[in-house]
């Protein structure tokens, strides 16, 4: 199938795995509140890794996406993750074990390293370089509306008992049947003659989205594995309305993944320095201990990570090319969910000796000093002179 016949179902299928990708962790997080209760003599990271354990596998899985790509087909990769997606995800329904949860966890994350590469890397294959905003800005929308029914429906689901928000997964099999019935059958590996991707000549050729998305879904990641548990002591919130607010968060990022192309023509010069702004106005939200600002804080996370994962997302389909499936897109999906995993790893440590244990808000203010990184990260490495010549075709 060529680039210019690529039929409206073909699209349908590749954004409907976008759909399930972020479910792999943040959906669960309104129910950690109450799974922290439920296993009341469990440390409190084991508790948070239910949410960034999948990222681990995941990492594991995109080292391999590669070679894999050259022995099995689209289709049947795409089956394969979907599948072990459903029973992995929700299979934890049925494990009152925390170590038996954390594998269910970590094999959703094999099954989210087999889809996630695919759900942006196929839009590349498929599709020319000057429509590559539009179609990463859908596919991050489309992202962000899976968290948005996911999150509420696993808050909704975890009021009745804490592992029936496991339930969300089953969400995968619409994806299923359609990747069975729509999806071609390309066999990508072949097309790429290229280095494996993560030879460091391939890390050094992309590395400004690499590391870019790597700071930034480390300092988004502060938000979903902190927000129920700070605002529950600090604000009293109940769980059905820390699941509103990070409904809230999601919905802002679906909107703003559907007019990304138009924000890319509009403010190219700029729009590489919106993410790391906002999440620090986020962030710095949370230091006044009110609602509104609670409610504010939560508004920017969401924005922020909205234009963030699409802009990463263009600017490195387009320098990849055709072969970003199989080259770049593994890399970039690997530095999202490393971000996602050591978030926990890194952030509570700095803010417990840091901020002390009593400080509520110490994973936010560890927050805005990411970000400032991550400002000085994207001021060294991107130029918007020195961008390939079909971004600027999309004005």
């Amino acid at each position: 199938m060529t680039q210019t016949n690529v039929s409206r179902r073909v699209t349908a299928t590749i954004l409907s795995m976008s759909q399930l990708t972020v479910m792999a962790g943040a959906a669960i997080a309104p129910a950690l509140g109450i799974i922290k209760a439920h296993f009341s003599e469990v440390p409190a990271m084991l508790i948070q890794f239910i949410v960034s354990i999948p990222a681990l596998l995941i990492i594991i899985t995109n080292i391999f996406f590669f070679p894999l790509s050259r022995v099995l087909r689209t289709r049947t990769i795409a089956t394969t993750g979907l599948l072990l997606y459903v029973v992995a995800g929700a299979g934890c329904f049925f494990i009152d074990n925390i170590y038996l949860l954390l594998a269910m966890r970590a094999l959703l994350g094999v099954s989210v390293g087999l889809i996630m590469p695919l759900s942006t890397g196929l839009l590349a294959y498929y599709f020319p370089p000057e429509q590559q905003a539009r179609l990463m800005g859908l596919s991050a929308a489309m992202n962000q509306m899976g968290g948005v029914v996911a999150t509420l429906l696993a808050g909704l689901l975890a009021t009745i008992k804490w592992n029936y928000a496991f339930g969300v997964y089953l969400l995968g099999l619409t994806a299923l049947v359609m990747v069975w019935l729509w999806l071609p059958n390309e066999q990508l590996g072949n097309t790429n003659k290229g280095a494996f991707p993560f030879q460091p000549r391939q890390l050094l050729k992309f590395h400004p989205s690499v590391i870019g998305m790597l700071l930034l879904m480390t300092i988004f990641f502060i938000f979903p594995t902190n927000f129920a548990i700070v605002a529950s002591h600090q604000h009293g919130f109940h769980t059905e309305v820390i699941t509103l607010i990070m409904v809230g968060l999601d919905v802002a990022a679906f909107f703003i993944g559907l007019g990304f192309g138009h924000l890319m023509n509009h403010f190219r010069q700029s729009v590489k320095y919106f993410a790391p702004l906002l999440f620090l106005l986020g962030y710095a939200s949370y230091l006044v201990p009110t609602v509104t600002m609670a409610v504010i804080g939560s508004a920017f996370i969401g924005i922020a990570n909205g234009v963030g994962v699409p802009y990463l997302n263009t600017i490195a389909s387009i320098k990849g090319g055709k072969d970003s499936a199989t080259t770049v897109m593994p890399l970039l999906s690997a530095a999202l969910y490393l971000g996602q995993f050591v978030s926990p790893l890194i952030v509570l440590p700095l803010a417990k000796v840091l901020f002390g244990t009593a400080d509520n808000v110490a994973p936010y203010k560890v927050g805005i000093a990411l970000c400032l990184i991550f400002l000085l990260q994207v001021y060294a490495t991107r130029n918007f002179q020195s961008l390939p010549p079909a971004v600027k075709k999309e004005r």
